[in-house]
């Protein structure tokens, strides 16, 4: 299959299980918070991929090199989901998923940098406009009007997660399955995640126990984890057979997908200049990836 084929679809997949998982971690992290919210939504994707692993049966085959850095991806990925939620927990699920396409920034930038891969000139001006429209979504405008400078609530935790998964987190990841099995790089990750965020529940002495005996509630926390999953392994499929500097951009596009959720079940709304930030960003996302 052409390579950059394989890029458009595993950045499409990334879109669409990323847009809708997202949706759900917002609704599910305002009603158990963002460390259940990850803890258990990692275990539901940990067993997705362990089904993928007895099917597919991939070789284990790992450098302990390799096995150190992905075990750090598994840290960053950890780290990075926190904030990314804990942004959902307390922020406008609006705001929140049009900041966290700053990552492709950093991507791309040591996609082209470090990685040798190619820039076009088109996604130039693709990269102003993704930074004018995360700007403008997340600058308190009333308190700018005043003469100060503030982020909208969520914006602060966020921002600190796009620097994770853009620098660390997603460069690393594409290195480390070009040269091991993509799906075990998965496993590995998922797995060292769910284990840091066990540690911190225990330093912190929060319990990662969900109160609440309701089937809906798990549900939603598993299908939040599910489609999570196959948001990462679409992306890191197309990582691994095909172009990072394609697939993020494309993946990165899940705005779309979460925004449109937010307008149509749960009645967001947002304000002219943040509607008009958001369109930019998505605009500016489909530029890179050409």
């Amino acid at each position: 299959m052409n390579k950059t084929f394989i890029s458009i679809l595993s950045g499409l997949g990334g879109m669409f299980g990323w847009g809708v998982s997202d949706f759900l971690a917002n609704s599910a992290s305002e009603k158990v918070g963002h460390n259940k919210t990850f803890f258990w939504s990692q275990i539901a994707g940990l067993v997705l991929i362990i089904f993928l692993i007895i099917f597919t049966t991939p070789r284990f085959a790992i450098s302990p090199f390799l096995l150190s850095l992905t075990i750090f991806c598994g840290v960053a990925y950890a780290w990075g989901y926190l904030l990314f939620y804990k942004g959902f927990e307390i922020g406008n699920i609006s705001v929140v998923s049009a900041t966290i396409n700053l990552q492709v920034l950093f991507i791309i930038v040591i996609s082209f940098f470090l990685r040798g891969q190619r820039l076009t000139t088109i996604q130039v001006p693709a990269m102003i406009l993704l930074l004018i429209g995360v700007i403008l979504v997340s600058v308190n405008l009333n308190d700018l009007r005043k003469g100060t400078v503030s982020l909208l609530k969520g914006v602060k935790e966020t921002l600190a997660s796009t620097v994770i998964f853009g620098i660390f987190y997603w460069p690393l990841n594409e290195f480390i399955v070009e040269k091991t099995d993509w799906l075990i790089v998965s496993f590995i990750t998922k797995l060292t995640a769910i284990i840091v965020v066990f540690l911190i529940s225990r330093f912190n002495k929060e319990s990662l126990v969900v109160q609440q005996r309701n089937n809906k509630l798990y549900a939603l926390i598993a299908a939040v984890g599910i489609l999570e999953a196959i948001g990462v392994l679409s992306v890191t499929f197309g990582q691994s057979y095909g172009d990072g500097i394609i697939v993020a951009p494309i993946a990165s596009a899940l705005t779309v997908v979460t925004v449109g959720l937010a307008m149509i079940f749960t009645k967001e709304k947002i304000n002219k200049i943040q509607g008009f930030g958001i369109t930019l960003v998505v605009i500016g996302i489909v530029m890179t990836a050409f």
